[in-house]
């Protein structure tokens, strides 16, 4: 009975499957789930973002002025940076 009770122990506590390496691999398990469904959605968002941007011209252009501070040939860009954002 000793022994028995020895032996369950110790696959128990000791073994590479044991229920503490289990409990970990559990935990790791779901905070990689949750990794995978946050990637998920940022590919989704970011294949949306994408569609809309090149069904038009008009998005394209905009895009470049907001992003990337694109003008014409015949325009003046002003960029207005709030004074806290500043530092000395």
């Amino acid at each position: 009975m000793i022994a028995t009770a020895a032996f369950v122990a110790l696959l128990f506590f000791s073994d590479r499957n044991s229920i503490i390496d289990q409990y970990k691999l559990r935990t790791q398990y779901g905070k990689i789930k949750a990794q995978h469904k946050f990637y998920e959605e940022q590919i989704a968002d970011a294949k949306r973002q994408r569609d809309e941007l090149f069904t038009s011209d008009k998005n394209l252009e905009k895009f470049g002025r907001e992003k990337y501070l694109m003008k014409r040939d015949d325009e003046d860009v002003f960029v207005f940076v709030k004074k806290d954002s500043i530092t000395d």
